[in-house]
C-alpha cells in the first residue's frame, strides 16, 4: 500500500485525489492546502486529514510519496523537499519555470532512485501512444514535418485574476495549453532542436498570452508548427491535436481516433494497409478501475503507483522527459523576447487575418 500525500486541492488536486483514494494499492494520508473552507469540509465528509501548511505535512506524516498539483511557481521548492525526504514524487505538468532547477531536480531522483512523474496526461491516451508507436516504427519513413495544435474555451472574456492569468506565477496559454501540445510532439515526434517565428499574443488577458504561434526546426532538417488558442469558444473543451507527415504517408491523433494513410505498406506494422487506416481511442485503450474525466487520467496515476511499489520502471513522463517541453517553453519565451503582443477583444478572424499576415 503506497501511502500518499496530496499537495493542492484545486481542479486538478481534487481529480487525483479522487482516483488516488479509489486505487486499490493507495492510502491517501494526508492532503494540504491554504483554502480553509475546503479542507474543513474535505475533513469533515471524508474524514480526510488536511494541513494548511506543506513542510508541516512532511513533518508530521509518514509517507511513501506525494502528489504535487499546486500552482507552477511552487513545484520546483516543493518537489525538492520530498526529494530530500526520499519521497516519490508526481509532480503536475508543467515540471518546473526553470529548466536549470529542473535539471538539478531529475537528477537527484535518478541518483536517489525514486520514481518521478509529471501530470502530461495525453502520454496515455490510446490514439496518441498508437501514433508514437507507428513513427518510431519508421512505417512513416523520414519524417519532415509535425503540426501540434491546442484549442479551447479557457479566457472566453477579460476577467479578474488566477494564477494561471499572472506571468510570475507560471500561467497563461504557453504554460497551461501549449505544453501539453510540446510534450506530444516530444512523444511522437522527438524533441524539436529550436525554434523560431514566435507570436505570443492576448486576446482578453492583461499579463499573459492567449495565443502561441511558433516554428520548430529539428537538427535532421525536419520542421514543425506549433498552434495554441484558449480563447476559442467553437471548441466546448479542450481540443488537442498532433500530426506528423514522413516520406511513405501521414498520421494524425487526437483524443477521439488515429488516422493513418501510408503509401505503401510497411515490415514494420503489417495490419496496416496502403491507404487509409483509422483506429479509434475506444479500441486503443485498456480500461481502468476508475473513470474521472477520461481512462488517460486514472492510468497515469496507476502507471506511478505500479512504479513505486516496483512492478515496473517509471520511463514515461519522467522529469527527465518533461524537462524536454520546459526547455522548448523557455526557447519560445526567449524567442518572443518576453513579450505578448495584445490584440484587441472585438477583432474578428478577418482582422486578426490581416494584422498577422498583411
Amino acid at each position: 500500500m503506497v501511502r500518499l500525500g496530496m499537495v493542492g486541492l484545486g481542479k486538478m488536486g481534487l481529480s487525483h485525489h479522487a482516483i488516488a483514494r479509489a486505487h486499490p494499492g493507495v492510502e491517501v494520508v494526508a492532503a494540504c492546502d491554504q483554502t480553509a473552507y475546503l479542507t474543513s469540509v474535505l475533513n469533515k465528509y471524508s474524514g480526510l486529514k488536511c494541513y494548511d501548511d506543506y513542510d508541516k505535512l512532511l513533518a508530521g506524516e509518514t509517507l511513501d510519496a506525494v502528489l504535487i498539483a499546486t500552482p507552477s511557481k511552487l513545484h520546483a521548492s516543493m518537489v525538492r523537499k520530498a526529494l530530500e525526504r526520499g519521497l516519490h514524487v508526481f509532480c503536475e505538468k508543467p515540471f518546473v519555470l526553470d529548466p536549470t532547477e529542473g535539471e538539478e531536480l531529475a537528477a537527484m531522483a535518478e541518483s536517489r532512485n525514486l520514481v518521478n512523474q509529471v501530470g502530461y496526461h495525453f502520454r496515455f491516451v490510446g490514439a496518441f501512444q498508437e501514433a508514437a508507436r507507428i513513427v518510431a516504427s519508421g512505417a512513416l519513413g523520414k519524417v519532415h514535418h509535425v503540426r501540434a495544435e491546442a484549442y479551447g474555451p479557457v479566457v472566453l472574456r477579460p476577467k479578474g485574476g488566477t494564477w494561471r492569468s499572472s506571468k510570475g506565477e507560471g500561467g497563461g496559454a504557453l504554460y497551461d495549453y501549449a505544453c501539453h501540445a510540446l510534450d506530444l510532439v516530444n512523444f511522437i515526434a522527438g524533441a524539436p532542436s529550436s525554434v523560431g517565428g514566435v507570436i505570443l499574443k492576448s486576446v482578453f488577458s492583461r499579463d499573459v498570452e492567449d495565443e502561441v504561434y511558433c516554428t520548430l526546426h529539428y537538427a535532421d532538417g525536419a520542421t514543425g508548427q506549433l498552434a495554441v488558442n484558449w480563447s476559442d469558444e467553437s471548441f466546448r473543451k479542450m481540443s488537442t491535436k498532433v500530426s506528423v507527415w514522413g516520406t511513405n504517408g501521414r498520421i494524425t491523433a487526437d483524443r477521439q481516433e488515429c488516422q493513418i494513410y501510408l503509401r505503401a505498406p510497411h515490415d514494420a506494422v503489417p495490419e496496416l494497409k496502403q491507404g487509409w487506416t483509422v483506429k479509434y481511442t475506444t479500441e486503443l485503450t485498456d480500461e481502468v478501475w476508475y473513470y474521472l474525466r477520461g481512462e488517460e487520467y486514472s492510468a497515469q496515476i496507476d502507471h506511478f503507483v505500479r512504479a513505486v511499489e516496483g512492478e515496473r520502471k517509471s520511463e514515461v513522463n519522467s522529469f527527465r522527459s518533461a524537462l524536454q517541453a520546459d526547455r522548448l517553453v523557455a526557447m519560445i519565451l526567449a524567442g518572443a523576447g518576453g513579450a505578448v503582443q495584445p490584440a484587441k477583444a472585438q477583432d474578428n478572424a478577418k482582422g486578426i487575418w490581416k494584422r498577422v499576415f498583411g
